[in-house]
């Protein structure tokens, strides 16, 4: 997995100096926080249900080999194959001889954050292989030769505009020689383009949001349809998907079907939700000869009895970004990562590594929004200070950081003089130039940045310990 997060700080200024991504985060924010809202009161049973999926999570993490090797007992027995990649390099060279083994020369892909996670389309690129992204977001965003920004919604940084310049560059060449703007005719437009791709496909590549050991079955969760048209048109299905989603049974997978729709977008289910068992059997009309599924490790095993094995409980359903502060002010691509937001702060320094990614645990006002809307209460403020201490241990922060936290830490370890400095400290804010309003619109040099892209709320008159003292209350 590529990783350019130790860009954080010049890709969010970058990001916030945008104004166009400013107005596509603008609208996100108030369409899928509010769509979960509503989403959530139309199901009296929601935090009960998210109580459950915490369970059946962590009752199948505890004892993940099991539940694994029952699922690929039950794929065998259904006629597919089962495959296990350690890592990266192993899931690509899999799947490219999945595929060669077949003659492909064009795939068709259905959305998927493992294969982003492990660059699989470049790679069948490099060996001769057509790939084509299928579901729309990602469509687009792989003509613009981008990474998604979001896990739901890919292209959801791009403007009507920019989409149609986009199409109007790579569709000429196909006979498309108008500019268009209105969205159902770009959508059209695609739909035209692609369906020519799926109908010379000669494999389909998806993910799955579940695998259910019960029965082999992946389950797909969709909005579009072209995941069906993916894995149903081709002769080889090959699904790539990490080893943490497994649950043991049907039932459990309907829990988990119940929360993510309304967590990721405020629906009460997918547009298309597809349970796939093993190839096509004698007598159906339709489906692929062969059917593979490619297990991905890739770090998730280390993670497993480490303090960060909570975050293998994550559906990708995307909630956390949707009300995280700093997402919503800088987008998905100033993380430098496949996984964004307060989960993919998380995730990548698992993946990657810790020196790569250590902006990310810091981009967190720890105000704890993604836990309370995380559908497995993943505690991920938790987790994110986890990943602050561990970069303290190791020195990875700034020098000018570490001795900073130290003065800091001796200083309230001193009552008097603490109540002293933040006296003094309060008094100068209070009465700060440009606070007139009630925001500090400017502060110097070592505490500039906070003001660079936003206001300081001016604090009231008298520190915490002071407005106690003067309604006679005990000091504190």
């Amino acid at each position: 997995m590529e990783v350019t997060s130790d860009k954080f700080i010049p890709l969010s200024e970058a990001a916030l100096a945008d104004d166009k991504l400013q107005s596509a985060l603008g609208q996100l924010s108030g369409r899928l926080a509010a769509g979960r809202t509503k989403g959530v009161a139309d199901l009296p049973e929601f935090e009960q249900l998210r109580g459950e999926a915490r369970d059946i999570k962590n009752h199948t993490l505890q004892h993940l080999d099991l539940y694994l090797e029952a699922f690929e007992q039950r794929v065998v027995e259904q006629g597919g194959s089962v495959h296990w990649a350690s890592n990266e390099s192993e899931a690509r060279n899999i799947i490219l001889d999945l595929c060669q083994s077949v003659g492909a020369k064009r795939v068709t892909k259905s959305k998927s954050m493992v294969t982003e996670e492990i660059d699989l389309v470049p790679f069948l690129e490099a060996n001769d292989i057509e790939a084509v992204e299928t579901d729309l977001g990602e469509y687009i965003i792989q003509l613009r030769g981008e990474k998604p920004s979001h896990i739901v919604a890919p292209a959801v940084h791009l403007s009507k505009d920019q989409v149609s310049e986009t199409f109007f560059e790579h569709h000429r060449k196909l006979g498309f020689n108008e500019k268009i703007h209105d969205r159902g005719e770009l959508v059209a437009e695609a739909r035209q383009v692609l369906r020519e791709k799926f109908l010379a496909a000669d494999v389909g590549i998806s993910g799955a949001n579940f695998l259910v050991a019960e029965t082999g079955t992946i389950v797909l969760v969709t909005n579009e349809g072209n995941a069906e048209l993916t894995t149903a048109l081709p002769g080889t299905h090959i699904v790539v998907t990490g080893i943490e989603k497994v649950v043991p049974t049907l039932e459990d997978a309907s829990t988990f079907i119940r929360l993510l729709a309304r967590s990721a977008l405020g629906a009460d289910i997918s547009a298309y939700t597809s349970f796939i068992t093993g190839p096509k059997r004698q007598a159906d009309g339709d489906g692929p000869d062969n059917f593979h599924v490619v297990l991905v490790d890739n770090g998730r095993s280390e993670m497993m009895g480490s303090e960060f094995q909570d975050m293998l409980r994550c559906i990708r359903c995307s909630a956390c970004l949707n009300h995280c502060p700093v997402y919503l002010s800088v987008g998905g691509h100033a993380y430098g990562s496949v996984y964004s937001g307060p989960m993919g702060a998380v995730l990548t320094p698992q993946l990657a590594s810790l020196e790569k990614s250590k902006h990310l645990a810091n981009a967190s006002s720890l105000c704890g929004r993604c836990e309370s809307v995380c559908p497995v209460m993943i505690p991920l403020p938790k987790l994110l200070r986890l990943w602050r201490d561990k970069e303290a241990a190791e020195k990875l922060n700034p020098a000018g950081m570490r001795w900073g936290l130290n003065l800091w830490s001796w200083l309230i370890g001193q009552p008097r003089l603490y109540r002293i400095t933040t006296s003094i400290a309060n008094r100068v804010l209070y009465h700060w130039p440009g606070s007139s309003d009630g925001f500090i619109n400017k502060l110097p040099a070592l505490a500039g940045a906070w003001t660079v892209h936003r206001d300081l709320r001016r604090p009231e008159q008298g520190t915490f310990s002071e407005q106690h003292r003067r309604k006679g209350r005990k000091r504190v």
